[in-house]
């Protein structure tokens, strides 16, 4: 039987903490065209790019927020489980 350290349980958090980074950080696509086919027509046909391009970034904006929420609770939902044990 093994009886663990309390050096080592810090050790095994820090690791698993490090691969969830790592698995998050490869999802996240590196560039990301939000604009819908109607959106990205109507801004082309005015010519006008840095408008088409702040349009893609609200977007985007708009779209993290939600998920940004959500792993916050996870996390403090996560953490309040792991206390009480």
């Amino acid at each position: 039987m093994l009886i663990r350290t309390k050096s080592q349980k810090p050790k095994a958090k820090r690791c698993n903490i490090l691969i969830l980074l790592l698995i998050a950080y490869c999802l996240i696509p590196i560039a990301s065209n939000a604009q819908c086919a109607m959106c990205r027509a109507a801004l082309e046909s005015e010519g006008n790019n840095n408008k088409a391009i702040a349009v893609n970034d609200g977007i985007v904006y708009l779209m993290a927020i939600p998920y940004l929420i959500v792993g916050f609770v996870g996390f403090f939902i996560y953490r309040m489980y792991y206390k009480k044990k």
